[in-house]
């Protein structure tokens, strides 16, 4: 072999050297390359968009699965005074009906549990009183009538001068006392409900509501004061919490109160009134709070509930909210807040938890509105909505 072919050799060697060291490094370089699709990693809904989740719902689905709304106010779970409580009817709201004359019971129209309205006719009483009563009235408008009747002719007469003055103002005296025996005759038949007839005493209910207690029997003999009927209106009640005296002293009328019934029910209330002596027994006083919701959903009267009231001189550190309002998802504490269309995920810092109730410290602003209980339903709905995206 020449000098010259192990050249040439030599160069070839060399140059596809050089040739397989650049198709390796450009071979490396596009392995090495990062596949946008697979590098770039997966995210969940929430890394998506930088906007709040949302959840659209309507209000017959909230219905359906029981979720309740509840608006966000201040307070302090280590200043909340809570304590149990009674409902009973509001003053206006409830009355007892009795005889009012008597006698015999000869018709009853309304039974236990009855709906009632205000002026209907719940009995009848045939009573010797109801005649009296009756005659009385009779009479009196017969004496007015005639008294009536002989100041016009001595009206007459004195325009005339046939007679004096004096026997003018004498008619017209005995015209003035007989129309005020006439006004109080009708005023007892009215109070007393005498029928047209005389014969009957009407028992009517002075509001409208529902019976409560009904003890009126049949062909029963009935004194004035016997009771008959107790009614009671339900959508008018009040809520009677007992505290110990020294939260008495730091309650006031206006403060806020919440009332969560055997139900679970959540309703805002106010403080009212609070008694300002201690009962002797239970050495507790006693708070009255109206309910500031609407009729639906309001607990019956004689039932039991339990009133959390925040005094306004505590001072505020934060949003006190149900327990079960606060969810966790992608390991955050959120809380769905109502929208027009169905609810944001809104996320939240909690601190302190206290019987079912805990402390939002921030995430959340006074008036917002937020689902309460059985809020994972929502919950739910928003991870079902997560895995039909996915697919």
């Amino acid at each position: 072999m020449s000098t010259l072919q192990i050249n040439q050799r030599t160069a070839l060697g060399i140059a596809a050297l050089v040739v397989a060291v650049a198709v390796g490094f450009a071979l490396a370089k596009v392995t090495t390359r990062p596949n946008p699709i697979l590098a770039e990693p997966r995210t969940n809904a929430a890394e998506v968009s930088n906007s709040p989740l949302k959840l659209e719902l309507d209000e017959s689905h909230l219905s359906a699965v029981g979720i309740e709304l509840e608006a966000v106010t201040t307070g302090n779970l280590s200043t909340e005074i809570r304590a149990p409580a009674a409902v009973t009817s509001a003053p206006d709201a409830q009355a007892t009906i009795t005889a009012r004359a008597t006698g015999t019971l000869v018709s009853i129209n309304k039974r236990l549990g009855d709906t009632v309205r205000m002026g209907e006719v719940l009995a009848r009483v045939e009573s010797r009183e109801a005649a009296t009563i009756a005659s009385d009235r009779d009479v009196a408008v017969s004496k007015a009538t005639l008294a009536r009747s002989v100041l016009q002719r001595e009206k007459g007469l004195f325009e005339q001068h046939v007679t004096p003055r004096q026997d003018l103002e004498a008619a017209q005296a005995q015209l003035a006392a007989a129309e005020s025996e006439e006004r109080r005759a009708r005023a007892a038949a009215a109070n007393a409900h005498v029928g047209s007839d005389g014969r009957f005493v009407e028992i009517v209910s002075p509001i409208a509501g529902r019976i409560t207690t009904a003890a009126a029997k049949m062909g029963s003999f009935v004194q004035a004061d016997t009771e008959l009927f107790r009614i009671a209106d339900p959508q008018h009640v009040q809520i009677e919490a007992s505290v110990t005296a020294s939260d008495a002293a730091r309650i006031t009328s206006g403060d806020p109160a919440l009332v969560t019934s055997r139900t679970g029910t959540s309703l805002s209330a106010v403080v009212r009134s609070v008694t300002p002596a201690i009962n002797e027994q239970t050495r507790s006083a006693t708070v009255v709070l109206s309910l500031q919701d609407a009729a639906q959903g309001l607990p019956a009267p004689g039932e039991f509930v339990q009133t959390v009231i925040t005094p306004k001189t505590s001072s505020s550190a934060g949003f006190v909210v149900p327990e079960e309002a606060v969810q966790r998802i992608d390991g955050r504490d959120v809380v769905f807040a109502r929208t027009q269309t169905g609810f944001r995920v809104q996320p939240v810092v909690v601190g302190a938890r206290s019987a079912g109730r805990l402390l939002v410290l921030s995430g959340l602003a006074a008036g917002d509105k937020i689902a309460t209980r059985n809020a994972f339903f929502l919950k739910a709905e928003l991870g079902k909505g997560a895995e039909e995206d996915e697919e």
